[in-house]
């Protein structure tokens, strides 16, 4: 009984060791030869507005405070990848993107009253972006991209004649993203998690005089993370 567990003990050994030592199968060898590729994209974003205010907001008491706050959204697009060389993409991401810009701001005497709005935008979202890429670790890569967008704000209220709106946007914002990101290779496909941060360069405050609080303002720019899922072929 004793040399049957050893012989028993010794093959089991042999078999684990030979089941770790195989080397995990190569997927989708011939990716990286793709001059092209294309793939879908969805995932979470968190948005808020950077304020620069107006001489206004100090030297009168008509607001005690304006803050900006973050808040969620959702975003889905399609994806074209264009190789440029073993380390170097050129992607396009055109993205339907919904996103949500809360402010909270709270009037000076007499009423001293606290106010809570947000600010709902759908934005085409067309970001134009260089991806580095490292070697391919079996099946696993990292990547990290840096690139320009351009925006297109469908919910835009800049134009609106409602009497209740609080703050006016325009609908147009151009700026910069730069993020990192993982490719795990699947035997017929890609999933890329990613993060970037996109930073917006241009004024988005519509003047109107008949509102407050845009004469407390003087420049607000949008700021957003980027949380995507991306299936690539």
């Amino acid at each position: 009984m004793r040399y049957s567990r050893l012989v028993v003990l010794v093959i089991l050994f042999f078999s684990c060791s030979k089941a770790f030592g195989q080397r995990p199968a190569l997927n989708m060898p011939d990716h990286d030869d793709k001059l092209y590729y294309f793939g879908i994209t969805f995932g979470t974003n968190f948005s808020v507005y950077r304020i620069n205010y107006s001489n206004s907001f100090a030297e009168t008491d008509t607001f005690k405070r304006i803050q900006p706050l973050w808040k969620p959204g959702f975003n889905l697009g399609l994806m074209g990848n264009l190789r440029l060389s073993s380390f170097v993409d050129f992607r396009f991401v055109p993205t339907l993107l919904f996103a949500e810009k809360r402010i909270k701001f709270e009037y000076g005497p007499p009423s001293d009253s606290l106010a809570d709005r947000s600010i709902e935008s759908i934005y085409m979202h067309l970001p134009f972006q260089f991806k580095f890429k490292s070697d391919r670790m079996k099946n696993f890569r990292f990547y990290g991209l840096a690139g320009g967008k351009f925006d297109y704000d469908l919910a835009s209220n800049a134009r609106s004649k409602r009497t209740d709106e609080f703050i006016k946007i325009t609908p147009i914002d151009f700026g910069m993203e730069f993020g990192v990101g993982f490719e795990f290779f699947n035997p017929n496909f890609i999933f890329s998690p990613e993060i970037k941060v996109s930073q917006g360069f241009a004024n988005q405050l519509y003047r109107d005089s008949g509102l407050q609080l845009t004469n407390a303002i003087d420049r607000l720019s949008t700021r957003m993370i980027v949380i995507s899922l991306h299936l690539e072929g």
